[in-house]
């Protein structure tokens, strides 16, 4: 079954690799900086904010119409290559660091340099590590940073209570691959079976759980890039996804600090502490399983913070991660931007609309809506004011950059490779298919990607 399901994954992957010949006039020739375009965003939370600022770029623009399409990310990407095969994708959209070198090699992409000039863009003044995401192999841009991101552990104050525990209880926990540390002893605390009993007393039923220690989040990178799943873990160990970032060759997903904090992390099912994959995956999302009470902890993206607090009954927080083997804690960095297709019949109408949504009029926008936390500096700081005035205190996301607590998302080439065969050796562990050992036979089917680069 694994076999199966890792094949048709690969399948799904290889479009992208032969989309060279589909890519193409859109980069020159009489298109002006007016007309239609459309943009493709994934995230329907941030959708009215860009709205808006399609609305304001359009008033100062005349004879301009922006399309705004909003597709889920899971499906994303693999939505674009069928757009660019069948000839109808979109101008511009919003782009992720992992994939975008994949897209640029096959002239998918064009270069924004020139938008940078044109704009007057000083990457002085946006968060410190994003920009320097989008500079390609070949030294061209080919992103406009739009916003950035890290990741944190969101609780629920009212299981914190009635479990005797306090958010400061929260705040110096520690991790480690044999026996989970001190922030397993919390999990395990707070998992509470059908019976009332505690995960840490005698006679909990692991088979009979009514709150969920700790939540999972299937899909979205769960084997290859983790950010929100078993990143933080991984990394605190001292291991790093490959040799170099960007566009690293020897990925080490063979390696102990891997396979070590993907085998905890399953364990956690095994004892009750977390849900089953095949529950995790069974059409409630992770935030909606929060707002039902059944986590108490959950370690989620900024982009996501909003979202938990939405639900009626539920006291909120946001702590810091745990800390790991090395003494440090470490998530991820990451943040996405802004590209243009090298498809788009108006080629500089999507620039110009690029260097609009990186400027501070569109970023403030956005900063006002207190979803994500813009790029640009000056809009961060407007957008963190914006959550303190919703009740939401997202100061821990922005501490963890501020002291160095993060590492920058994977950036490299066949990616979406990677993906494919890394994603589905990972669910077949979570599903106890096969064990964490098995990965490294994953890894080196990764290894040989990279064989010729």
């Amino acid at each position: 079954m694994k076999k199966s399901k890792r094949t048709l994954a690969v399948l799904a992957a290889v479009p992208l690799l032969a989309l060279t010949a589909c890519a193409g006039g859109g980069g020159g020739g009489s298109a002006s900086a007016d007309g239609d375009i459309t943009y493709w965003l994934w995230d329907s939370n941030q959708q009215p904010a860009y709205q808006q600022c399609a609305t304001d770029f359009e008033t100062a623009n005349e004879g301009t119409s922006i399309k705004i399409e909003q597709y889920g990310y899971d499906d994303y990407f693999q939505t674009l290559t069928t757009s660019l095969v069948g000839g109808n994708a979109p101008d511009v959209i919003t782009n992720h660091p992992s994939f975008f070198p994949q897209l640029a090699s096959t002239n998918q992409l064009l270069p924004l340099d020139d938008v940078v000039e044109t704009e007057g863009i000083d990457f002085a003044d946006y968060q410190e590590g994003i920009p320097e995401l989008w500079v390609g192999e070949d030294g061209n841009r080919y992103g406009i940073p739009k916003d950035w991101d890290t990741v944190a552990t969101i609780y629920n104050a009212g299981y914190l209570s009635e479990g005797g525990l306090t958010p400061e209880d929260l705040q110096n926990l520690t991790w480690n691959p044999e026996d989970g540390g001190t922030w397993e002893d919390t999990i395990a605390h707070l998992s509470v079976d059908k019976n009332g009993v505690r995960g840490d007393e005698a006679g909990f039923d692991p088979k009979n759980v009514e709150v969920y220690g700790l939540g999972l989040k299937s899909k979205s990178g769960i084997g290859a890039f983790g950010q929100t799943q078993w990143s933080m873990y991984a990394l605190s160990t001292g291991w790093e996804y490959a040799d170099k970032n960007p566009f690293g060759t020897d990925f080490n997903y063979a390696e102990d600090g891997y396979i070590d904090s993907i085998a905890w992390w399953r364990s956690l099912t095994e004892k009750g502490f977390m849900p089953s994959y095949q529950a995790a995956s069974s059409g409630v999302g992770i935030k909606d399983a929060f707002g039902a009470g059944s986590y108490a902890l959950v370690t989620d993206g900024s982009w996501n913070a909003a979202s938990y607090y939405g639900f009626n009954g539920i006291d909120v927080g946001i702590a810091p991660l745990p800390t790991g083997p090395t003494g440090e804690r470490v998530g991820i960095l990451n943040g996405l931007a802004d590209s243009v297709l090298a498809s788009s019949e108006n080629p500089e109408l999507a620039k110009k609309w690029v260097g609009y949504m990186a400027s501070a009029a569109c970023q403030d926008v956005v900063a006002e809506a207190a979803v994500v936390f813009p790029a640009l500096n000056s809009s961060s700081e407007k957008a963190k004011d914006a959550f303190t005035a919703a009740g939401i205190d997202v100061s821990v996301y922005f501490d963890a950059v501020a002291a160095g607590e993060t590492e920058l998302a994977p950036i490299a080439n066949h990616w979406v490779d990677v993906l494919a065969i890394m994603e589905p050796a990972v669910e077949s562990v979570l599903i106890f298919e096969a064990e964490p050992e098995s990965l490294k036979e994953a890894a080196a089917e990764v290894d040989l990607l990279f064989a010729n680069d």
